[in-house]
C-alpha cells in the first residue's frame, strides 16, 4: 500500500542525501494504517514540485515525542547536531501537546526507492 504525507523541503533533501533515517509523525488513524513494508510518497512542501518514495523499514510507537527521542538517536533524523530541548520545540512548532497526549508519537523507519 502507498501513503501519501507533505514533508519541508530540507527533510526531503536530508532523505535523498540518505542521511534521514526516520520520519517522526503522530501515531493517528492515518498513520496507524502504515505496515512495514508499504511505500510512502512524500510530497515537498510547501511549493508541492518534488516526490520521492520510500519504503518502511520499521515502525515504533511511544507514548510522547520525548520517549522516542530518548530512545531513538538523533543521527537517525539526520539531527545530530540538535539538543533535545531543540527536538522537542521543532516538533511542537509542527504538532501540539494536546494532538501528542491524544495520539502518541510514531518513528517510521525509512528507505529511499
Amino acid at each position: 500500500m502507498e501513503h501519501t504525507m507533505g514533508l519541508y523541503d530540507e527533510y526531503v533533501e536530508s532523505i535523498i542525501e540518505r542521511k534521514k533515517k526516520v520520519e517522526v509523525r503522530l501515531n493517528d488513524e492515518k498513520r496507524r494504517k502504515i505496515k512495514i513494508g508499504d511505500t510512502i510518497k512524500f510530497i515537498k512542501i510547501p511549493n508541492q514540485n518534488e516526490v520521492i518514495r520510500v519504503v518502511v523499514l520499521e515502525l515504533k510507537s511511544y507514548p510522547t515525542f520525548q520517549a522516542m527521542y530518548e530512545d531513538v538517536p538523533f543521527s537517525d533524523f539526520d539531527c545530530e547536531e540538535w539538543t533535545m530541548e531543540e527536538m522537542i520545540k521543532g516538533t511542537f512548532d509542527i504538532y501540539s501537546v494536546e494532538q501528542e497526549q491524544a495520539w502518541g508519537a510514531l518513528a517510521i523507519g525509512i528507505k529511499l526507492i
